[in-house]
This record gives C-alpha cells, structure tokens and sequence, in this order.
C-alpha cells in the first residue's frame, strides 16, 4: 500500500516538499525559454514541463548540486520515491520526458558532460484505446441544442466544427474568425507547436458555421465591437460577454447536451469528438497518412492508434455477420 495512494493526498505531498531554491529556478526557467525560443511548444507543455522539473529539484532540495548536478542514483531515488506514493507509470513516462529534454539541453550547451537519463528506461504504458462515441449517438449530440437560441446556434455550429473537423478543445475556442474560408470550404487550424494545417469543411458544418455567422454572432455580439487578441484577430465563437469561451465552458456545455442526447457524460472525454471524427473516418476507408494530417499529428505513430479502434470494429462485424465468425 502506498503512503499516498490518491491524487488528493500526492498534491498534499508535493505542497510540504521544500521550496524552490533560486539555483533551480533559474536554471529550469533558462531551459524553458531556450526549448520555447527553439522548438515553440505550446504553453501547456511548457507548464507541464515546469511542473515535473521543480517537483524533482523541490524533492533534491540542493543537496550535491541541486537539479543540474543530480545523477543517476539520484533519479532512480526519486522514481523510486514517486512509485511508493502512487504516481501511474504514465505520469513517469511524462516526468522522464521533461528530464531527457532538460539534460539534453544541458550536455549540448556543456553545462554538465553526461545525461544521467541515457540508461533510465521509461516505464511500461498500458496501452488505451479512444473512446469513440457510435454514430447514432454523436448524430443525436449535434441535434441536442436548441437552433432558435442564439447560442444554442452558436454551440450546434462548434460541435458540428469539431466534429467535423477533428479539432482539438483548444483550437476550437481559440479560433480566429479570419481562419475559415466559407468560399472554399477550408478552414486554417493552428495546432500545437504553432503549426498550421488546412482541413476540409464538409457540408454539414459549412452550412451550421454560416448560419451562425449570419445569425447567431450579430445577436450576441449586439452591435458591440468584438476585442482583438494580440495578434489583432478576432474569436469566431463568442460566450455574450464578447469573450471565447474557455475549455472548461466548452465541455460544460458538451456533458449538458450529452446528458439531453440520452448519452452517459462520464462517456464524453475531452478527445471525444476527435476521437470520433478519426475512428469514423478510419471505419469508412480513410487513408492514415490523410488522417494524420487532418488530426496535426506531427508523428504516424501517434495516429497509428487509431487503426487498432478501427481493427476492433472490423473484428465485432466479422464476428456478428461471417457464417464462420
């Protein structure tokens, strides 16, 4: 039995580690600037990256060097430490990633003259299937909100969009307006690391996001001027406070029309939609190396995922349909 076995209880450990030392402070912010400078991940890798590296250097407390200076017995005492109070071997493998990268830096730059993480091996990952909702259930998710509200409009045409498009919960809400091209039916998606792809609209969404645009948006807008972000561009969807609409608010309102469409909300994953989008389209024959593109997966192995959802679909049907199943 571990000593903390709940997240609850992790998070009350990690609150009476030791605080920060400056040293370590200084030397993760300089390694997040240099990877954000060189490689421009997005703000949340870098936060989690920042969290899993002040948690080691809390735990290390100075001692022969602090952070920079640990070694390889120093690691594995604190993997160690981590396995008795119950963190999952996916939170390591995460942790392990943050460090590999941190001391790689710090080798290439000459800081110290060995990776201690060259021999750590990462922990075993049981391997999850995506949970994709059927068809009939995401057809009756989309006709869940109410279209004579403005923003029941509003929310049709985003979950129509994400569906459609396999958008992430970040590149949804945070969509500039001047991203889509109605003309074309193509709308430009930025994804994590600041990349860009084009993905198709399809018919359904096209015709829910003009609508929107020509209905919903003046209403909530109310002759109102909508405020541009940094880079001047303006939200396409819009909470009535002429704000996007934030992760949390955006699967709020998916859980409450699931929970209308008859669909269990524990079911609805914040992936859920993307997770459909790419398993419905791998059911009906589409090529991975497209699907690949249309997510923004930077890697094939990450999509590769998918096939195995796909594979456990074709093997229920020969199961259900073949004389020999």
């Amino acid at each position: 039995m571990s000593d903390a076995s709940t997240p609850a209880q992790r998070r009350q450990l990690v609150q009476h580690l030791p605080a920060l030392r400056d040293a370590d402070a200084a030397a993760i912010q300089h390694f997040l600037d240099t990877i954000w400078a060189e490689q421009g991940l997005a703000r949340a890798s870098l936060d989690s990256y920042r969290r899993d590296l002040e948690g080691l250097a809390r735990w290390r407390d100075g001692q022969a060097g602090g952070l920079s200076a640990i070694d390889r017995a120093g690691l594995f005492d604190y993997l160690a430490w981590r396995a008795q109070h119950g963190w999952s071997p996916r939170s390591n493998a995460r942790l392990l990633s943050a460090l590999r990268a941190f001391f790689a830096d710090a080798v290439r730059r000459g800081r110290r003259a060995d990776d201690p993480t060259a021999l750590l091996d990462p922990p075993r990952l049981p391997r999850l299937l995506p949970k994709a909702l059927a068809e009939s259930q995401i057809d009756a998710l989309l006709d869940a909100p109410d279209i004579d509200d403005p923003i029941g409009l509003r929310d049709r045409a985003m979950l129509e969009l994400m569906y459609a498009a396999g958008l992430r919960v970040s590149e949804l809400v945070h969509l500039p307006a001047n991203a889509v091209n109605l003309r074309q039916g193509v709308l430009r998606v930025t994804g994590k690391g600041s990349k860009e792809r084009l993905v198709p609209l399809g018919e359904e969404s096209q015709h829910w996001l003009e609508r929107y645009l020509a209905h919903s948006r003046p209403r909530l807008a109310g002759g109102r001027s909508v405020p541009g972000g940094q880079d001047g561009s303006v939200p396409m969807f819009l909470a009535p406070s002429l704000q996007p609409l934030s992760r949390q608010q955006f699967w709020g309102l998916v859980k409450k029309y699931a929970a209308l469409a008859g669909i269990d909300p524990v079911r609805i994953s914040p992936h859920g939609l993307r997770h459909s989008f790419a398993t419905h389209l791998l059911n009906r024959g589409a090529d991975l190396r497209a699907l690949q593109m249309l997510l923004g997966h930077s890697s094939l192995s990450t999509t590769q995922i998918y096939t195995l959802v796909a594979r456990e679909h074709l093997q229920k049907l020969h199961a259900r349909h073949h004389p020999r199943g």
